[in-house]
């Protein structure tokens, strides 16, 4: 059993914390929010992520995690300090480091003896050494440590089982051995381990994110040439699936990315990229057709009514995908906004995210299921590829719409089967789309 501390309580950080007790570690987690700390103590989730509570409760009673607002509490015993805060985007697209430039300042102030400290947040190529300035301009005297980076690729939704079952685990320190330290702890995950410097292990999360980005805007960008000439990209999508060298995955084709990494992430490697000399056209040309594709989804609401002043809209789904509640650069925030900016009334819904939906959107009437959310709306759109909707009563729907129009943005639903049921239905790349009269 190691001693453990993790900064931040977000997604990462909490993640992160639990699951190291998990794996039979003292793990204290702090945050310098307060209300956090004390619902965190009290069992109560600051976020939704489907498993984690019960792990958090779980190892709380086993005496294995623990809460604080305390640097000096947390890093007493610690023999690691994992920085896993927030890196939100800045105004001109590069990461804010606020968080972190405050975690390093915390950890010297408060170390009163050698640490290791691994940096989780996704911070710009060469914020390791910048961390390390920070610590050694803020300790009382000086004490050694070391940094490593060891970026974190948890998907919302699916973490526990991202840390639990990793495709590979990276550290990057200019200390093999500090590095060598870090990998132990991960050693019973049975996972490859790629030891490499700070700063290709910094490069590697973004350039990984930007990769996954790319492939989505990708298959977005033929889903619209399917569409002028008659193709169906689900299938276009799964042939070029089997090829071995393509593989099926972030092939789907839809209303595009969102979140808190893929956007954000790009957008500051774009903004490295040009700090630095380089000109980024293929991560501009990501962003631009991540962009597109919520105009697409409007101009197609707006192709079946006409207008879409004073109309009313039914949006399923508000999370940026499904086993969430996060909102942050949601598509349906955007979208929202659009159909709102052409007069349109907003009704939505969403399985798990209408308790942040106050914090995104104005003036939408938040509903309590699907079916009010179709109740007089004069088109329904599909923003969230829930299970939930998949398995709706579809002849249910259309009877308490005031018009049987559905913008699949997700491609949930079958084409020829919503043509059946009486629905004029589009979805996003989809060959019949060419004949207008379905």
């Amino acid at each position: 059993m190691r001693n453990i501390c993790v900064i931040g309580v977000g997604y990462v950080g909490l993640v992160t914390g639990t699951c190291f007790a998990d794996l039979g570690h003292h793990v204290t987690c702090i945050d310098v929010d307060d209300s956090k700390i004390e619902k965190l103590s009290a069992g109560i989730m600051p976020i939704y992520e489907p498993g984690l509570e019960e792990v958090v409760k779980r190892n709380a009673q086993a005496g294995r995690l623990f809460f604080s607002t305390s640097y000096k509490d947390a890093l007493r015993d610690a023999e690691f300090a994992f920085i896993a805060v927030g890196t939100p985007q800045g105004s001109g697209g590069e990461a804010d480091l606020k968080y972190v430039r405050a975690a390093a300042r915390c950890i010297g102030a408060a170390m009163e003896h050698p640490l290791i400290i691994i940096n989780k947040s996704t911070v710009p190529i060469g914020t390791g050494d910048w961390v390390a300035d920070i610590i050694r301009r803020y300790q009382p005297e000086p004490i050694e440590f070391s940094v490593v980076s060891n970026p974190e690729f948890l998907r919302e939704g699916s973490a526990i089982n991202d840390f639990m079952a990793p495709d590979r685990i990276v550290l990057g320190s200019l200390e093999p051995e500090a590095a060598a330290q870090v990998a132990q702890l991960y050693l019973s995950l049975r996972a490859p381990i790629m030891i490499t410097d700070l700063r290709t292990a910094e490069m590697i999360k973004y350039a990984s994110n930007a990769f996954l980005a790319a492939r989505i805007s990708f298959i977005n960008e033929i889903a619209s040439i399917c569409e002028a000439l008659g193709a169906d990209v689900k299938e276009v999508a799964a042939g070029m699936g089997y090829d071995k060298r393509i593989g099926p995955d972030f092939l789907d084709a839809g209303i595009g990315y969102g979140g808190s990494c893929f956007p954000k992430d790009v957008q500051a490697l774009a903004h490295m990229a040009a700090v630095h000399g380089c000109h980024p056209q293929l991560l501009r040309a990501v962003m631009d057709i991540n962009t597109d594709q919520r105009r697409r989804i409007v101009h197609k609401a707006r192709e079946l009514l006409g207008t879409l002043d004073e109309k009313t809209v039914g949006v399923l789904g508000l999370a940026f995908k499904p086993n969430t509640d996060d909102m942050r650069e949601a598509p349906s925030v955007e979208l929202i906004h659009l159909l709102q900016s052409e007069g349109a009334d907003i009704q939505v819904y969403d399985p798990v995210a209408m308790v942040n939906a106050d914090l995104y959107l104005h003036d939408v009437k938040l509903c309590q299921d699907a079916y009010e959310v179709a109740a007089g709306a004069d088109v329904l759109i599909i923003v969230t590829e829930w299970n939930e909707f998949k398995h709706l009563s579809l002849s249910r729907l259309k009877a308490v719409m005031r018009q049987p129009f559905v913008v699949d943005g997700r491609n949930i639903y079958d084409p020829e089967q919503m043509k059946a049921l009486g629905f004029t239905y589009r979805g996003v790349g989809r060959g019949y789309e060419n004949d207008r009269e379905g």
